[in-house]
């Protein structure tokens, strides 16, 4: 099975080294020196990887036989692809890969169906589980523990406890309008029993 672990960025310096946003959880067994990677698009590939160092808190990687700047700008926004087995697992037990929450159910903790995984975002400060609801609409659930409660492979499901207005603010403002139509509704009584000629209820 093929995984995105990154995307190359931009040059730096002139001896060919890249930037690398990482996209996977596991850059030391992933995209270490001698690591051999396809490419999308794949005329770029494969690359072999023959240095690796972090630089001001990002990933700079050196590709066999790019040697200069120009060179190391022709791959820029390349994705680099990993060959992984399929029952290949983490070595951490709270993290998965890619692969596994793919299609994974989504449900709230009572048991209630919000959609399905289609696809995940990595971005720096976390990831993204893109989720399609039953009428097609899409939905971003963060990828954190304070909302995603539980990953049950098994049941292949992903329990989430979604804070107000996550799942769809829709129903706060549906819920504000009721509140403030019930509001003029009552206003309007209290005037009219005022009035002499308000109804009440059974009358």
């Amino acid at each position: 099975m093929q995984l995105v672990v990154a995307r190359i960025g931009r040059a730096h310096g002139i001896k060919g080294e890249v930037t690398v946003e990482v996209r996977t959880d596991e850059p030391e067994l992933r995209l270490g020196p001698g690591a051999v990677l396809a490419t999308e698009p794949a005329h770029t590939g494969p690359l072999t990887i023959e240095t690796g160092r972090v630089h001001s808190g990002r990933l700079l990687l050196r590709f066999e036989g790019v040697r200069d700047r120009t060179g190391a700008e022709a791959l820029r926004n390349t994705l680099l692809i990993a060959e992984v087995d399929p029952s290949e697992l983490p070595e951490d037990p709270e993290e998965f890969y890619d692969h596994q929450l793919m299609d994974l159910d989504v449900v709230l903790a009572d048991g209630t169906e919000i959609g399905r995984i289609t696809e995940i975002t990595h971005l720096p400060s976390q990831d993204l589980f893109i989720v399609e609801r039953p009428d097609g609409s899409e939905v971003m659930i963060p990828f954190v523990e304070e909302i995603v409660s539980e990953i049950d492979l098994e049941e292949q499901r992903a329990v989430i406890t979604p804070p107000p207005g996550l799942i769809d603010e829709s129903e706060a403002v549906i819920a504000s309008t009721r509140d403030e139509t019930e509001g003029e509704a009552e206003g309007e009584a209290a005037e009219g029993d005022a009035a002499g000629d308000g109804k009440r209820d059974g009358a």
